[in-house]
C-alpha cells in the first residue's frame, strides 16, 4: 500500500508550515499528485487544577471564523522537536500562567493525515503552580476555568469543537475516571 514518491516540489515556505506537491506512483502503477503541508508538530494540554477545573483558553481563530474554547496548545519549536514535554510546559506557562508538577502523556493525534504531517502530542497536566511566561505577541487569549465534567459535556454538545481539545479532554477524563475507580 506504500506510495512511491517520484518528485517533491516546494510551493510555499511559511513561518508555521511549508506546502509541497508530490508526484507519486500508487501500488497499482497509476500516477497521482499529493499536496502536503509539512508542520513541525504541536502539543495540547488538558491542565487540571486543584478545584477540579480544566484551564482553557478562549481565542478568535481566523480559519474557523469565530471564537473557540480550547485546551492550551502550541507548535513545537525547533529545539523542542525531540521533547514535546518541554513544549507542553512552555505553552502552559505562556497561555495560562501555570507550570505542571506532573505531566502525563495521553498519546497523540494526526490532525488531517490526508494532507498534513502535523501530529499533536497530548498531555494531562496536574499539580499546577503559578509560573507565567510572556505570551506570543500575535495571541489574544483569555483564561477560562471549566469544571472537568462540564468540559466533557461541552465536547458532546459541540460547544468545544476543535479536535485536539476534544481528544485531550476525553482522554484525560478516561484517566481521571480510571484513577477514581482504582
Amino acid at each position: 500500500m506504500q506510495e512511491d514518491v517520484k518528485t517533491t516540489t516546494l510551493v510555499f515556505q511559511g513561518r508555521v508550515f511549508d506546502l509541497s506537491v508530490q508526484e507519486v506512483v500508487l501500488p497499482n502503477g497509476m500516477a497521482a499528485r499529493r499536496e502536503i503541508i509539512t508542520h513541525p508538530g504541536a502539543v495540547a494540554i488538558a491542565a487540571l487544577d486543584t478545584d477540579g477545573c480544566l484551564l482553557m483558553v478562549r481565542q478568535y481563530r481566523s480559519a474557523a471564523g469565530r471564537v473557540l474554547l480550547e485546551v492550551p496548545a502550541g507548535t513545537l519549536e525547533p529545539d523542542e522537536a525531540g521533547s514535546p514535554e518541554v513544549c507542553a510546559e512552555r505553552e502552559l506557562q505562556e497561555e495560562v500562567g501555570y507550570k505542571p508538577g506532573s505531566l502525563e502523556k495521553l498519546g497523540g493525534i494526526f490532525v488531517a493525515p490526508g494532507y498534513t504531517t502535523e501530529y499533536i502530542h497530548l498531555f494531562l497536566a496536574t499539580d499546577l503552580t503559578p509560573s507565567r511566561l510572556d505570551t506570543d505577541d500575535d495571541e489574544m487569549i483569555e483564561l477560562v476555568r471549566v469544571p472537568f465534567e462540564e468540559a466533557v459535556r461541552r465536547c458532546e454538545t459541540d460547544e468545544i469543537c476543535d479536535a485536539k481539545s476534544i481528544v485531550a479532554i476525553t482522554r484525560a477524563w478516561a484517566v481521571f475516571q480510571n484513577a477514581r475507580r482504582g
